[in-house]
């Protein structure tokens, strides 16, 4: 206990001795910000990540406004403190750690929200509560109906405020806060500032303290960066093989919006991964019993978007894949912070598209993070890691019953030992989904170059198309191949040499297929997004073929890069709506969207 008072020493005597209870000997960078001399009885707006301790932080910063001469707190029938978190499970999180935080100076708290019985709340409301914790919908509520009076409020909290706002939950907030007395202190937590959240302190805070520890938060060091570049149509094949390389107890995939969840959780729940999905279109009870699943360990994959996956704190995640990339740095190392805590390591993983790598590269730099370029991981590296895996797992001891024994002296007395080892290795691998096999391997076939060989069957009349993409704009035929499969509506096997100049590309297709490309392409044509992939114009070259010596090996270079953010920074576009027809598995790939309307 001697430790915990001596580094919590300008922390009240009751607050303290909790803090010791519960093992704290030093506090963490934003703890140590928030009780900084300059701190003091002034606004606060704080940029920390999940896991960095911030809870505990705002619960000492509002120490003074809630406690009387003896480090106790006065009895009140109104809060005198109240948090707003984003999602129920963010709020309870928040309950629990006040309780204790609070407990020995004889605190109330009350927790107001969504999912629970409203009329309970409202007695306890009734009853008196010195702090009262709940998600902005359900406050709202409580505040119409006249059962949360705030008229002697002292300290307001917003708690994940990007969040909330992102979830449209500004009217209910202003509402709220304007419901207060404007001499509060306010305090601000949020991983990331945007403007809007700049306009909200604005509007409710008085000269407020900015305080930023995130990059500095302990728990976090552990994490490696990992960006895997693969063609736009490779999306979810990338996950697959991701998931099934690193075979993590707990993984959390991240896609920005509702549309994608529900289809990439429907294709690994098909593919025999144990996935749950959390996103706005889920109840609270499907929400509960998915976080149930993984905590219990039977999922090992969560599928979310930004804001379903707020407040949730999974020990075991080793593993978070950014399957559709962050809105900027922030939100990247939000994301990735959820991983490798409590000293443990953790692996962030950004799948890239081609198109997008520009993007990704200017993203790392801002946030300061190194990440290893990496292709995806190839069905050799996987069942690499698939043989270490097993032989530790048959090696493992074994306790063993009489009749476990009688069963293996039977096997042996029938079987070889070769033979039943051969069966529990069968029996393992029979439980993996199966691996994919990637675009990047297969765009470099043996019909690379037909300067050498001339036309190859079938290419003996061919119409030569345009692309204004070339070069300079990193363009590859690893993700300009799946490109014009989609646009033109045709096979890999339908498109000749690609030849790719500094401003242009020119492809071949066979006379007899090019009616139907053009019309695919007429069709196709300005239905997409124009600041993506569908925004390239393709149309018939007319000018005089291309000569020889400017033809280029359909395997292309390795590093493909085209374009970069579109106006709005988002990825939109990148990875494509549709893979190639006639695809390895006849399903529709992983379609992105923009990250707008989560």
């Amino acid at each position: 206990m001697g430790a915990g008072m001596t580094e919590f020493a300008n922390v009240p005597p009751l607050l303290a001795e909790a803090l010791s209870d519960h093992g704290y000997t030093a506090p963490t960078p934003v703890q140590a910000a928030v009780l900084e001399p300059e701190a003091e009885g002034r606004d606060l707006i704080v940029s920390a990540q999940t896991g960095s301790g911030k809870t505990v932080a705002f619960g000492l910063a509002m120490a003074a406004q809630m406690l009387d001469e003896n480090g106790r707190i006065p009895f009140t029938l109104k809060p005198l403190a109240l948090v707003i978190a984003p999602t129920r499970e963010l709020a309870l999180q928040v309950s629990r750690e006040f309780m204790w935080l609070y407990g020995k100076a004889g605190a109330r708290i009350a927790t107001c929200v969504g999912g629970m019985d409203a009329s309970k709340e409202r007695r306890n409301l009734s009853h008196g509560a010195h702090i009262v914790v709940g998600t902005p919908g359900r406050l709202r509520d409580h505040l119409e109906r006249g059962a949360l009076d705030l008229s002697a409020l002292k300290v307001a909290v917003l708690d994940e405020a990007d969040e909330m706002l992102d979830m449209g939950f500004r009217e209910d907030l202003e509402q709220i806060l304007d419901a207060s007395p404007k001499e509060r202190r306010t305090f601000m937590f949020s991983a990331t500032m945007p403007k809007p959240i700049v306009a909200l302190a604005k509007r409710y805070q008085n000269d407020a303290l900015r305080i930023s520890t995130v990059g500095e938060d302990r728990g976090h060091g552990d994490i490696s960066y990992r960006a895997v570049t693969v063609a736009p149509a490779d999306i979810e094949h990338a996950v697959v093989n991701l998931l099934r390389f690193y075979e993590a107890e707990s993984a959390m995939l991240f896609c920005a919006t509702r549309d994608n969840v529900r289809h990439l959780h429907a294709s690994l729940i098909e593919r025999g991964f144990a996935a749950v999905a959390l996103s706005g279109e889920h109840s609270q009870s499907e929400r509960n019993h998915a976080l149930q699943s993984l905590r219990d360990r039977r999922a090992r994959v969560c599928v979310a978007t930004d804001v379903a996956a707020r407040g949730i704190d999974l020990p075991t995640l080793s593993l978070v894949i950014h399957v559709e990339l962050p809105r900027d740095a922030d939100a990247l190392k939000h994301r990735s912070g959820r991983t490798g805590r409590a000293g443990k390591k953790g692996t962030a993983v950004l799948i890239v598209p081609h198109p997008r790598r520009r993007r990704v590269e200017a993203m790392l730099r801002d946030a300061k993070i190194t990440a290893e370029w990496t292709p995806a991981p190839s069905p050799a590296d996987i069942r690499n890691n698939d043989r270490e895996r097993l032989l530790v797992a048959l090696m493992a001891p074994v306790e063993a019953d009489e009749e476990d024994k009688a069963l293996a002296a039977r096997l042996m007395a029938e079987r070889t030992p070769e033979d039943i080892a051969a069966a529990l290795v069968q029996v393992h691998r029979a439980k993996m989904p199966i691996v994919e096999e990637m675009l990047d391997a297969t765009a470099r076939g043996p019909r690379e170059d037909t300067r050498e060989q001339g036309p190859r069957q079938g290419f003996e009349d061919t119409v030569w198309f345009r692309m204004d993409v070339g070069r300079r704009q990193n363009a590859d035929p690893r993700w300009l191949l799946p490109l014009i499969c989609r646009r033109g509506h045709i096979t890999r096997t339908e498109i000749g040499a690609i030849r790719i100049d500094a401003t242009e590309t020119l492809f071949q297709i066979p006379r007899a297929a090019a009616s139907r490309f053009k019309d695919a392409l007429k069709r196709s044509e300005g239905t997409g997004d124009p600041d993506g992939e569908d925004g390239i114009r393709i149309a018939e070259h007319s000018g005089a073929p291309p000569s020889e010596d400017k033809s280029h090996r359909r395997g292309g270079p390795s590093s493909a890069n085209h374009g970069g953010p579109d106006r709005s920074g988002q990825n939109r576009g990148g990875p494509n709506r549709s893979g190639p027809p006639g695809g390895r598995t006849g399903k529709p790939p992983f379609r992105a969207r923009p990250t707008q309307g989560r």
